[in-house]
């Protein structure tokens, strides 16, 4: 293949990629702002108190991540046996179906228990389909890149994130001019019901795309199945993995979805306006800078890359939440946006450099459940975790040193963490990238 045509199909499957994570994450994060804003209202009894009625929203929310490692194992399974692009179909089809159906579900005031019942059970649904989706996007952009630019078409998958946050709060930031009432009594469906239009045209999207070459000349896993081979093989690199994900995946929802609460609690007062438009212009920020530190780790090494965002949120954790009790706007928005920028140097790179953690058997598997475990760990607990810290000391202090330690965790992990190349996938010794962090 000419260098020209693998150019051609890595942009193809780049943008692909990044359209159907996109969507994945539009729907993963429109369920996150609800459940900051409305969700402990709508779907639980009158009367309850706020936080503990956040709570509880967060803890429905935190179910989607405990169902993301099964949904890596099932799709993964898919993708290692049958192909990236097959599981990715499905995945995409089920995040908008359950997606929608939540726009449509009832109120606590007009079904009682059943309605946070069939919220965590569609809740669940996207928390399969999310878990096998993030992985094989990846992988799809990654494999079909030439050595030396993976870094950067990794990247393109990353960008789903912010893009999606930022559709997220853009959104439910146009809709919140309607008034608090309109928004708890009607305008919060809005966001999932046009789920069901963004899936449509992100499946068109998908099956025209080819199936990854990786994948093509895969020889099959010794064991009969994906995730044999891959709990056998590959458990060190996969512990490694999730130990380097707590402020990707973690992290991220402290910075985004926690702060969105604790920002608009009574004791801080902020208008839920002005913390979206703030979140919104952060997400632009990061969806800006994405592919930029994307191809510095092409350059400088996407380890280092990644350890330097590391550093930087740690520096930023103490601002992060201080800032919202100022009285200016101007310095909350652009705390956020140096928060997110920084940010994306810890996930932008992060998709490749977990990609090249594992050789081609079971790849999909590996990957999908070593970000799904760290979802589940890290993502779906750090919300609920941070709530009920901040409720029970009054403090924000401990939500800090909670992000602080996460980096360093991060931090160790990758040191530690090898990268193969795809033109040499029979090596018994991973090439070293730590502390340089150079292979691309």
């Amino acid at each position: 293949m000419t260098d020209h045509a693998q150019s051609r199909k890595a942009r193809k499957a780049g943008i692909a990629a990044f359209v159907g994570t996109t969507i994945e994450w539009y729907d993963f994060y429109v369920y996150a702002t609800a459940a900051s804003l409305v969700f402990g209202s709508v779907f639980f009894p009158e009367g309850t108190d706020r936080l503990t009625g956040i709570a509880a929203a967060f803890a429905t929310y935190a179910v989607g991540f405990f169902a993301r490692p099964l949904g890596g194992i099932v799709f993964g399974h898919i993708g290692d046996r049958f192909g990236r692009r097959s599981a990715l179909v499905i995945t995409l089809t089920m995040m908008g179906a359950a997606t929608f159906l939540v726009g449509l579900l009832p109120t606590y005031a007009g079904v009682g228990v059943l309605a946070p019942i069939l919220l965590v059970l569609l809740r669940f649904v996207q928390g399969i389909a999310v878990g096998g989706e993030w992985g094989g996007a990846v992988l799809m952009a990654v494999e079909h890149a030439p050595e030396g630019k993976k870094t950067f078409y990794g990247g393109f998958a990353q960008l789903g994130n912010p893009a999606g946050a930022l559709l997220s709060t853009g959104l439910f930031s146009l809709l919140s001019t309607l008034g608090d009432n309109a928004l708890k009594e009607w305008a919060w469906r809005v966001p999932f019901l046009l789920s069901a239009l963004l899936i449509v045209i992100g499946v068109l999207i998908r099956l025209k795309v080819e199936e990854s070459p990786v994948f093509e000349a895969e020889p099959e896993p010794d064991e009969g199945l994906p995730l044999t081979y891959a709990l056998k093989t590959n458990w060190k690199p996969i512990l490694l993995g999730i130990g380097t994900l707590p402020i990707a995946v973690g992290g991220y929802y402290l910075v985004t979805t926690f702060i969105t609460a604790y920002a608009t609690d009574p004791s801080v007062g902020l208008s839920e306006t002005v913390v979206l438009n703030a979140l919104s212009v952060a997400a632009v920020v990061e969806l800006v800078a994405t592919l930029g530190v994307a191809w510095l780790g092409d350059k400088v090494g996407r380890i280092r890359v990644v350890i330097w965002g590391l550093a930087a949120v740690a520096v930023l954790a103490t601002p992060q939440f201080l800032v919202v009790s100022s009285d200016s706007t101007v310095l909350i928005f652009l705390v956020f946006a140096a928060m997110r920028l920084v940010m994306a140097a810890t996930y932008g790179p992060v998709a490749t450099v977990l990609a090249q953690m594992f050789r081609p058997q079971a790849r999909y598997t590996s990957i999908s459940l070593t970000y799904q475990v760290a979802g589940a760990l890290f993502g779906g607990l750090s919300p609920v975790a941070s709530t009920l810290m901040f409720q029970a000391t009054d403090s924000i202090v401990p939500v800090i040193v909670l992000l602080v330690a996460m980096c360093a965790l991060s931090i160790a992990c990758l040191l530690k963490a090898p990268q193969h190349t795809d033109d040499a996938t029979t090596a018994d010794t991973p090439a070293p990238t730590a502390p340089a962090g150079t292979a691309s």
